[in-house]
């Protein structure tokens, strides 16, 4: 299927960053998109030519994106009718019909002509669309334009976003009606303390607010992107307490997502301030309903709005702007750098934008609700964000250098800077505020120990991991399988994690075979793997075990791979492409799998008169 096609392997590169700098177009080099300057740009000693795409839509030299995508329509639409006329001329049967003469003749040339024929044809169109939606990166689109207005054109921005974001579209909304309100503020309640704690993209206050004038018997006049925000974050709760894609909630969460989407065009429009919060609610959503949206391209069209409207950048002149405003303006960005970052990596794609262009100050704390069960009793708490936005900025400069950087370019020292950077997430843990609500801890901690497996394991550098690094993952998979098995079977606070949750689980699960399948034989053996000497930065310490009585490295082992299956299926039921992850790893853990059973087997052998397990069933 062509839809298909087109998310497994993603032409749309608007969501990337920026277009490149005019020099680099016409020369038609790779552009990093470096500010003030790019590489290139600077290498040959030329910054002050370096000029954007962008600059192309100064004030007075605006060129129309809907006028370009028409021109680039009229001519597909041409393309299209020579292929027709030339099917007409040439087809001896319609393409559709039956081809004349015997059909059991292999040599007829009928036959031959019209396969022939029906196979170019599709091939034409299925280019055709492909180099529809691979030009929309080339096109520089600024989401500040006033081209998207729905008033204007057809083709809005809002059309453009879902367009390329829908995997499977959303059922048409059974009823018009309001839910009810104990329904609407139990939903905004759950949003409040478990959503907004982790991502401040606006006060909870603003939705308590809003479902009282939405419950009103005269309510004032209601904004599109209002009831995009109500609906939004009722359709966000009801998926993060789904356990089933089959379940009340799940289908609610749907149906609030289709009550939603009509206002999308007002919601989405560039040049508003509610864009980017509008943005980043979609792609919420997206994380917990990979059915429908690929959370890719949202968060990609989030950071094109932010960057085309300058928040990658602190104001100039900091008092022209009011605290207040400047706190909120910097927790949008954040909002938005996390979720880039986050999705970016477990999707192991580049981020949306360099460290190096970004501009921005943490914002000041904020008290936030710390309730994590949807109660409507609430104490307050610490800023849960601030340390999560943190972590972000840490795993950030280790991806950039290790997976994202020109490989060519020399790194000295990778082993030392791997373990500089550990210590740097090490050190960030033992700072998090001891009065921090137990859920989001507990979700920052698995977030640590899926950050230590990632910065050491091999990467596109090509440093060799050492059989001590090797050591390190083999432990923190273990702790990290086994807490987030427990999660996902107890559905414990569930609400903080989302489909990407399954993504990790898989990557976690790959590095734990990797590790047995290279030095397998020396854990199990229980052979000391001594620290590696010290360099410019001592290694880490080996973790402490905390799942002691459990079982020798054998034991664990084997548990492991069982509990990476059982929370995959446990993830399955709630997102179908969770199966898939757990075919693959199924298939990737087959050897290592039918290795550690035996060993069992022949260590445990079974009493007399009973029958020995098969390995592997």
């Amino acid at each position: 299927m062509l839809r298909s096609k087109l998310t497994d392997s993603p032409l749309l590169k608007v969501s990337r960053p920026v277009s490149a700098c005019s020099r680099c177009r016409s020369a038609k080099v790779k552009c990093d998109n470096k500010l003030p300057a790019c590489t290139a740009c600077e290498k040959a000693g030329r910054e002050k030519e370096c000029t954007a795409a962008n600059d192309q839509f100064a004030r007075g030299k605006e060129r129309s994106y809907v006028a370009a995508l028409e021109l680039r329509i009229e001519k597909l639409e041409r393309r299209l009718g020579y292929a027709r006329s030339m099917k007409d001329s040439v087809a001896l049967n319609g393409p559709d019909e039956p081809p004349a003469g015997d059909p059991n003749r292999k040599d007829s040339m009928a036959f031959i002509r019209a396969a022939i024929h029906r196979k170019a044809v599709q091939t034409q169109e299925d280019a055709d669309i492909n180099t529809l939606v691979s030009d929309f990166g080339y096109l520089a689109v600024n989401t500040t334009t006033r081209d998207f207005e729905p008033s204007e054109s057809n083709m809005t921005f809002a059309r453009l976003v879902l367009a390329a974001s829908t995997n499977e579209p959303v059922p048409t909304p059974r009823t018009a009606d309001l839910p009810a309100e104990s329904t609407a503020r139990a939903l905004v309640q759950f949003y409040e303390t478990n959503v907004i704690p982790i991502y401040p993209v606006f006060p909870g206050t603003l939705l308590h607010a809003l479902v009282s004038d939405l419950y009103q018997q005269h309510r004032r006049q209601i904004r599109s992107s209002e009831y995009w925000l109500f609906w939004m974050v009722l359709a966000i709760s009801s998926a993060s307490q789904s356990r089933s894609r089959r379940d009340e909630h799940y289908q609610h969460a749907v149906e609030f997502v289709g009550r939603a989407l009509p206002h999308a065009d007002r919601a989405l429009r560039p040049g508003y301030g509610t864009q980017v919060q509008s943005l980043l609610l979609l792609t919420q959503y997206s994380m917990l309903d990979p059915a429908h949206f690929d959370s890719w391209h949202p968060i990609g069209f989030t950071c094109r709005a932010v960057v085309d409207q300058g928040l990658h950048q602190d104001p100039p002149h900091i008092q022209q702007m009011g605290q207040d405003a400047l706190n909120e303006r910097r927790r949008t960005f954040y909002c938005t750098y996390a979720l880039d970052r986050a999705i970016s990596m477990v999707h192991a794609r580049a981020f949306s934008f360099y460290d190096e262009a970004v501009c921005v100050a943490l914002p000041s704390p904020f008290q936030a609700s710390s309730t994590l069960s949807g109660s409507t009793t609430a104490k307050r708490s610490p800023d849960a964000s601030l340390p999560l936005f943190r972590l972000r900025q840490l795993q950030s400069e280790w991806y950039q250098a290790l997976y994202q950087g020109n490989p060519n370019e020399h790194l000295p020292d990778i082993t030392s800077f791997i373990w500089q950077k550990y210590r740097e997430m090490w050190e960030w843990s033992e700072r998090l505020p001891p009065d921090m609500p137990a859920a989001i801890r507990e979700m920052l901690e698995l977030e640590l120990r899926y950050s230590y497996v990632y910065c050491i394991a091999s990467n596109a550098r090509g440093a060799q991991v050492s059989a001590y690094g090797k050591l390190l993952i083999f432990d923190h998979v273990i702790s990290y399988v086994d807490r987030i098995y427990d999660i996902a079977k107890l559905a414990e606070n569930a609400a903080v994690y989302t489909y990407h949750d399954a993504l990790r689980v898989l990557f976690m699960g790959s590095q734990f075979v990797a590790v047995l399948q290279e030095i397998g034989d020396l854990i199990l053996s229980g052979s000391s793997i001594p620290s590696p000497a010290p360099g410019k930065v001592l290694p880490p310490p080996r973790p402490v075990r905390l799942d002691r009585g459990t079982g020798d490295d054998l034991d664990r082992s084997v548990r492991c791979l069982e509990r990476v299956k059982l929370t995959l299926r446990l993830y399955g039921d709630r997102w179908e492409s969770a199966l898939s992850c757990l075919k693959n790893f199924e298939g990737l853990s087959a050897e290592v799998w039918k290795n550690l059973t035996t060993r069992q087997a022949m260590r445990n052998p079974a009493p007399t008169g009973q029958w020995l397990p098969i390995p592997g069933a």
